[in-house]
């Protein structure tokens, strides 16, 4: 690995650390100079969810404060997430790897309108619930589905997990983005943690490149946190969607 190679890795890790603290998505910086720099797609795929497990980590911790007072929610989720990140490792290396071409940008496409139309939603679950005795403050058991389905994607790609959780709990939860946001790094760090560690024990890991995406998304994941938690609820919404967006157009082109 040449010099310049190894700083374009690095500066990557930080841009996706940083991103991943925001909103999620930071794989589509990685993945595409992964591949672009001669790694084979599985070899990039794996490293840099090993890669990035510090960065979600880093994200978590930047988010502490929002996360104050939810240790009984975070371990409901983090179950279905783990469970989920299992099942989509099985799957990255199990299915041919053009599998999931075809349906990614439609569950992201997906993800971005349910962004768009959460205030809306929100809003009518809310007068829901003022008329109702069984709703929980956790979101019930179709979030707990969505995040294990969320998990099972996350595990085999990782890209923009944090645009469809934030989506899920958006409209099932009645917490400020900012709060939705530490749960969302929180999940994510399960996620890549658990994808992470299985493909270091049983698939193809380029450790050079791994360490580098490590040590740049652990410094971006502060950035992105201190970022994050400044931004109003409506211009983190519009990041979402944007970077939402920049997903399924990369996606479509790759």
């Amino acid at each position: 690995m040449s010099w310049w190679h190894a700083l374009i890795i690095a500066l990557a890790g930080v841009w996706a650390g940083t991103i991943n603290a925001v909103v999620g998505s930071g794989t589509l910086v990685t993945f595409p100079v992964l591949v672009a720099l001669g790694y084979p797609p599985l070899v990039a795929t794996t490293s840099n969810a090993l890669g990035l497990a510090p960065g979600t980590i880093s994200g978590a911790i930047g988010y502490r404060h929002e996360l104050a007072g939810q240790g009984r929610r975070l371990a409901r989720y983090a179950i279905p997430s783990f469970l989920g990140a299992v099942g989509g490792t099985v799957l990255l290396l199990s299915l041919p790897p053009n599998a999931f071409e075809t349906i990614v940008p439609v569950l992201v496409g997906l993800a971005v309108v349910l962004v768009i139309i959460q205030p809306w939603v929100s809003t009518w679950i809310a007068k829901r619930r003022e008329r109702s005795d069984t709703t929980t403050d956790h979101g019930g058991p179709l979030l707990l589905f969505l995040i294990f389905l969320v998990g099972i994607y996350g595990g085999y790609f990782t890209a923009a997990q944090g645009v469809m959780l934030m989506a899920f709990m958006g409209m099932l939860l009645t917490d400020s983005l900012q709060r939705l946001n530490g749960i969302k790094n929180v999940l994510a760090a399960v996620v890549n943690i658990v994808a992470g560690g299985i493909y270091a024990f049983i698939a193809p890991i380029n450790w050079p490149v791994a360490v580098l995406l490590a040590v740049g998304s652990t410094v971006g994941g502060q950035l992105g946190a201190k970022i994050g938690r400044r931004l109003p609820p409506t211009v983190l919404r519009g990041v979402i969607v944007v970077v939402g967006i920049a997903a399924i157009v990369q996606l479509l082109l790759r």
